[in-house]
């Protein structure tokens, strides 16, 4: 149980030294060791004479052959924690009721990954800080509605504050909001924690982790979760888990301050010459939150605004998401909201994730954006903004969504499928001198260079509300549809899913051996027309494919595009596959020019 506090930060106690030094000294093997020791059964026995007898060479083979058995053990302990690593996020089955899938998100695994962000958050401030002291860590912590976030987010408090760290709990929150709260004044915190599984079943839960630079990369969350899994064995052992006083935490109202943030955005950039304050007085705006954390941009920004937002959907937030799962790739969600703006003649429609870092829209007319619409809405709207910019993609993305780019005069960098796999080359080219103001994934994240490289769904929906203001007082006819009516779409689209049959825990590494075959039996000429795909004319030689970067960008799921062309050397289409880091499967994405095209592409896979 975690007290709370509404006054001012209390100073908190660092970590007992003694527990630290405690879980040192009983540290399980290195990962590469008990990866061997796993793959190979291996097991350290004594002779058959030796272990026949009774003196002190029986004695030692006892010892080591235990001794091993232990480390197996314990490796086997650690990997609990280690599969709970989902790319820059933890995610896992929180509460029972998943066929097949065993609650493995546990409050003891939350409390020590917390505690060991906690601590590698510490040590990055200190090196940033010269190697000095850095005083009081300040941690903020969201959640989404989820049935088990009240039991996990205590564990989630005890672990930071374990670790020495004031903790601010801003309670229902949104995951872009957890980010802002490293940014926004009178919060400024040194980090913030979200637990979220985004769209995934309600029994599941995770947790996606910022600093002010922004989300933690894969290789960093990787390392926070190797730090657990020593944890987590000692702490199942009996070792430095004494709990001692409950942790103090603070309640702070985020949200409000966010949602001003919002508010001012869309005042400032509309300027409305007769009603400022009031910029979408005369606009009817829906809104299906999915019973997430979506409902706050209703009630808080659209209708503060002047907005009438009668006939908005799912509002309230539900653990259970009993209407359908708040996911803007959802046809059921899609579906809804296109009948509720029909019905009520609104400008415009909004479906939001559970967590608010993805967002579509349906315009005025009932037609659905998202995905490569909805890319195609913003890079045109970006591109008016930033003549020439650079899009970043991932390369799932359709041909015509190069052509539409290219046609304004902008360039586009098709990545690797992961939306922080996007945003951070999208950072990477800022970095290198290349303007790359957008970067979008066909799932709905989108980052703005303007807005932190955060993937913020309520921040995308805002800059189409300013266009959609714009286009009206420019006396413009039609919707924000109309600024994409020349993107060219494919004749088919279809995603296949190949499950990885056996132990979960082996799914990755046999979704990586399937893709790798993948790749070499094209490399190899053994498939007719099929060429793997540099990603074509952008400014990143083979982006989806290997860095040319000297620091390249961390690999958190394997994957290859390959592009099918037919005799007469026309490309009639592509195939994309990938690692799922969410589930035992290996993705295929498929997209033709012609009609049966990724019929015949699967056949040809299929053989």
């Amino acid at each position: 149980m975690a007290a709370t506090i509404t006054t001012s930060p209390a100073t908190l106690q660092q970590p007992c030294k003694n527990n630290a030094m405690l879980i040192v000294l009983i540290r399980s093997p290195p990962r590469p060791w008990s990866r061997i020791l796993r793959g190979q059964q291996v097991v350290v026995k004594a002779s058959a004479s030796s272990s026949s007898s009774r003196g002190p060479k029986a004695a030692m083979g006892g010892r080591l052959e235990t001794s091993s058995r232990v480390a197996v053990a314990a490796g086997e302990e650690g990997d609990v924690i280690r599969r709970l690593q989902n790319g820059p996020d933890v995610r896992g089955v929180a509460l029972e009721g998943e066929k097949g899938r065993a609650v493995n998100l546990t409050p003891l695994a939350v409390e020590v990954i917390a505690e060991s962000f906690a601590e590698w958050l510490r040590e990055e401030l200190r090196q940033l800080d010269g190697g000095r002291d850095v005083g009081e860590v300040r941690v903020s912590v969201g959640r989404d509605p989820r049935l088990s976030g009240a039991r996990l987010g205590a564990a989630l408090f005890a672990g930071l504050a374990r670790a020495g760290c004031s903790v601010f709990d801003m309670g229902l929150a949104t995951t872009p909001a957890c980010f802002m709260s490293t940014k926004l004044p009178r919060f400024s915190y040194d980090a913030s924690i979200m637990m979220t599984a985004s769209h995934l079943p309600y029994t599941r839960n995770g947790l996606k982790f910022f600093t002010k630079r922004g989300g933690l990369t894969s290789g960093q969350v990787e390392g926070i979760c190797d730090r657990a899994a020593r944890k987590y064995v000692a702490r199942k052992m009996g070792r430095g888990g004494g709990r001692g006083m409950p942790p103090v935490v603070m309640r702070v109202d985020l949200m409000s301050a966010y949602a001003q943030h919002l508010r001012n955005i869309i005042k400032e950039r509309v300027a409305h010459p007769t009603h400022y304050d009031t910029p979408l007085k005369g606009f009817k705006v829906i809104v299906n939150a999915g019973n997430g954390c979506g409902g706050f941009f209703t009630w808080d920004v659209l209708e503060k605004l002047g907005a009438d937002t009668t006939g908005s959907l799912h509002l309230e937030p539900d653990g259970k998401f009993p209407n359908h799962m708040p996911n803007p790739e959802d046809a059921t969600a899609m579906s809804l909201t296109r009948g509720a703006v029909l019905d009520h003649g609104a400008d415009l429609g909004v479906v939001f994730d559970t967590d608010v870092d993805r967002s579509g829209v349906v315009d005025a007319t009932g037609a659905a954006i998202n995905g490569d619409r909805l890319m195609a809405l913003m890079s045109a709207i970006v591109l008016d903004e930033h003549p020439g910019t650079t899009v970043v993609t991932d390369a799932r993305t359709s041909d015509g969504l190069t052509r539409f780019i290219q046609a304004r005069g902008g360039h586009h960098c098709l990545y690797r499928v992961g939306y922080r796999n996007v945003i951070d080359k999208g950072v990477q080219l800022n970095a290198d001198g290349v303007e790359t103001h957008l970067m979008m994934e066909t799932t709905g994240h989108g980052a703005l260079k303007e807005n932190y490289f955060l993937d913020d769904g309520a921040y995308m929906v805002v800059k189409i509300i300013i266009e959609m203001v714009r286009m009206r007082m420019a006396g413009l006819e039609g919707s924000v549809g109309s600024l994409i009516m020349d993107l060219g779409e494919p004749a088919e689209s279809v995603l296949l899913r190949m499950d990885i049959l056996g132990e979960a825990k082996y799914a990755k590494q046999r979704g990586t051996q399937v893709v790798e075959t993948f790749k070499n039996y094209i490399q190899e000429g053994k498939l007719n027309g099929w060429v793997l795909d540099d990603c074509g004319d952008c400014s990143v030689s083979q982006g989806c494919l290997v860095d040319t970067n000297d620091h390249p960008i961390d690999v958190d799921a394997y994957m290859y595009r390959a592009n099918f062309f037919d005799e007469s050397k026309r490309q009639l289409g592509w195939v994309h596959i990938r690692q799922s880091v969410h589930n035992p499967n290996v993705a295929i994405n498929m997209q033709s020019s012609i009609r049966g095209g990724c019929k015949f592409m699967a056949k040809d896979l299929l053989d």
